[in-house]
């Protein structure tokens, strides 16, 4: 009777440790990568043409705006040179005060607006190199079995960031350079300094 309870027991023992072996192959700890997309993002060669548009676009709306500003402090010459003189009337007076108050909120309205396009323009200007880099990231994570791959660069986001990385294996920067065909430059090093020896003076 006993020995028939031992040996249930033996069985139900090495049935869970069966159990707890298979569980533990199949929880692998999550491989994660890690990257910086700004200097992933430097490195392509669309990005010279996205600044070039940009610089073109901002100085279309900085021409716009200086013509406003322009226009407003003639109006407000004539007005100044008309209310000393004595010879305006009042009613002509309010007209050309009300017209430089609507200048000003004229040209306070285009900056505001100008300054919103102009980030709307970057952002649909990037976004399909963005795309293009998130693509390559997805395709060479997935080729080398990472499970995670988080960016270094922490933006107003809350963007993860790594301030610490024991394996450098684990930036996937070069591969993902690669798989875009994009050169990486050279790492820089420092020159070398020869300590300066002093000669003893003679006797």
């Amino acid at each position: 009777m006993i020995s028939n309870h031992l040996k249930k027991a033996s069985l139900l023992v090495v049935a869970l440790l069966f159990t707890v072996g298979a569980f533990a192959q199949t929880t692998t700890a999550p491989k994660i990568g890690y990257t910086n997309l700004d200097y992933l993002l430097s490195l392509m060669p669309e990005v010279k043409q996205v600044e070039s548009e940009l610089q073109a676009y901002e100085k279309q709306l900085s021409t716009q705006l200086e013509s406003k500003y322009q226009e407003y402090q003639k109006k407000m010459e004539e007005y100044q040179k008309g209310a000393s003189s004595g010879l305006m009337s009042e009613l002509v007076k309010q007209d050309k005060e009300k017209e430089l108050v609507n200048l000003q909120s004229s040209i306070k309205e285009f900056e505001e607006k100008a300054q919103q396009d102009l980030q709307k323009k970057q952002v649909s200007l990037l976004e399909p190199v963005y795309d293009k880099i998130q693509k390559s990231i997805d395709k060479v994570a997935a080729a080398n079995g990472f499970t995670y791959v988080l960016n270094t660069h922490a933006d107003m986001g809350g963007s993860a960031i790594i301030l610490y990385a024991r394996n450098k294996e684990e930036d996937i920067s070069s591969l993902v350079l690669k798989d875009l065909g994009v050169t990486t430059p050279a790492p820089t090093t420092a020159p070398v300094t020869t300590p300066k020896t002093t000669t003893p003076a003679k006797k």
